[in-house]
């Protein structure tokens, strides 16, 4: 009798902890897709609302008019600015992100190299404050040094690129830092016996080593250049109009409501990253599948 009440109590107890994973699970999964609806819900919104002309949230009808007066650059006022704007924030990532790059390597590199310790850790944990401080306390700072700095530096083009050089070398130098620990460093030295001089050995030995780091470093810094508001808006030039993506929405949204032509081009725009990210999916997938393969073979 005891035994048979010990087997039934052990199948109740397993079953109420296979009943406490399902549920755990469903919670799991309810919570994951709430998450992700109330990120993607605006983008879709702005989607579905692109193809309508209605301007105060209201459909009125199907209609592609936003994507053609979009590209009506000759009489439509905001085709032009949006897309002003656009070319402002394409520019000032891609020259942010050139700048960062090559600092940034260059930090990671010196700082893997450093010979005394404390200097390392002291370089290490000066490159990692900027990531973990808060965003508006870089942009503050900046505003103040300029305003300081007007007389010879006022606020401007130049500026600008600073404040976001200031954002991005740090990401820089921890995409590029472990590619350098991964590295071998009886090539450098061997390169070095063999005759070369410092700067052969970086060109020729450390900096292919480093190259995914160094793309990986890039990349990075032209998507916080692009999606960065607060630091622009602290540091862009006060005269001249000139206007990123970021603050231009910012600015034509406190008077009026959003512009339909940039209903259109965000969508345009967000379907432009989905495909790109899909395809880059897509090649790192069959290239993972090549190396596997590559390995069987080896293997085999």
């Amino acid at each position: 009798m005891e035994k048979v009440l010990s087997i039934e109590q052990t199948n109740r107890a397993l079953q109420r902890k296979r009943t406490n994973e399902k549920l755990k699970k469903i919670f799991a999964n309810v919570f994951i897709y709430f998450v992700l609806l109330l990120m993607y819900a605006p983008i879709i919104y702005i989607t579905v609302y692109s193809f309508s002309e209605g301007t105060t949230g209201v459909w009125t009808g199907f209609s592609i008019n936003n994507y053609t007066t979009l590209f009506d650059l000759g009489s439509n006022d905001y085709a032009k600015k949006i897309w002003g704007a656009a070319g402002n924030t394409a520019l000032v990532a891609l020259t942010a992100a050139t700048v960062s790059t090559i600092l940034g390597t260059l930090g990671a590199i010196g700082i893997y190299y450093s010979r005394k310790k404390w200097i390392k850790n002291s370089l290490d944990l000066v490159t990692q404050i900027p990531i973990v401080n808060a965003e508006i306390v870089t942009a503050v700072s900046l505003c103040i040094l300029f305003v300081l700095c007007s007389s010879f530096m006022p606020r401007s083009f130049l500026t600008l690129v600073i404040g976001h050089v200031v954002l991005s070398i740090p990401y820089v130098v921890i995409s590029v830092k472990p590619k350098l620990e991964q590295m071998d460093p009886s090539l450098y030295e061997a390169a070095m016996d063999l005759g070369a001089t410092q700067t052969q050995a970086l060109w020729k030995v450390i900096i292919p080593d480093i190259i995914p780091g160094i793309l990986s470093g890039f990349m990075l810094s032209v998507t916080l250049s692009l999606d960065d508001y607060v630091i622009t808006a602290f540091s862009k030039p006060t005269v001249g109009g000139f206007e990123t993506i970021s603050t231009y929405v910012d600015a034509v949204t406190v008077k009026k409501p959003l512009p339909a032509q940039l209903r259109a081009f965000t969508a345009i725009l967000f379907a432009v990253i989905l495909i790109v990210m899909i395809v880059m999916n897509i090649k790192s997938s069959q290239n993972s599948k090549k190396l596997i393969k590559k390995e069987k073979n080896k293997n085999a």
